[in-house]
């Protein structure tokens, strides 16, 4: 994949969560906090926890931050995909979410 399309594919995903967030907190009671500098996305939980996505350019990666760990994903043509357990970036996303916002909560490209 070129830089540029790393770039798109990852600025289409850093997007989604946005509106994710966004959608939550308008169609629930849960009140998830995003807040977005430059290729970075900061979800901030009820409980002061938070998840971090950012992109990582020179390895054309997007890491997650979350209290469940640190995770690296790379687009493998279809979906990102986490490098290590080969679990797909959204689904990660919901689980840990769900778990630190103590309420199921889900998230889609």
């Amino acid at each position: 994949m070129t830089d540029l399309e790393y770039l798109d594919r990852a600025e289409a995903l850093l997007a989604s969560v946005e509106a994710g967030c966004d959608r939550i907190n308008e169609s629930t009671d849960a009140d998830v906090d995003n807040q977005r500098v430059g290729g970075m996305v900061t979800l901030t939980f009820e409980d002061g926890s938070q998840i971090i996505v950012n992109l990582q350019k020179p390895l054309q990666e997007v890491w997650m931050a979350a209290r469940a760990g640190g995770f690296h994903y790379r687009f493998d043509g279809t979906a990102w995909r986490d490098t290590k357990s080969g679990n797909e970036f959204f689904a990660d996303l919901g689980r840990y979410a769900s778990e630190q916002a103590k309420r199921p909560l889900a998230f889609s490209s």
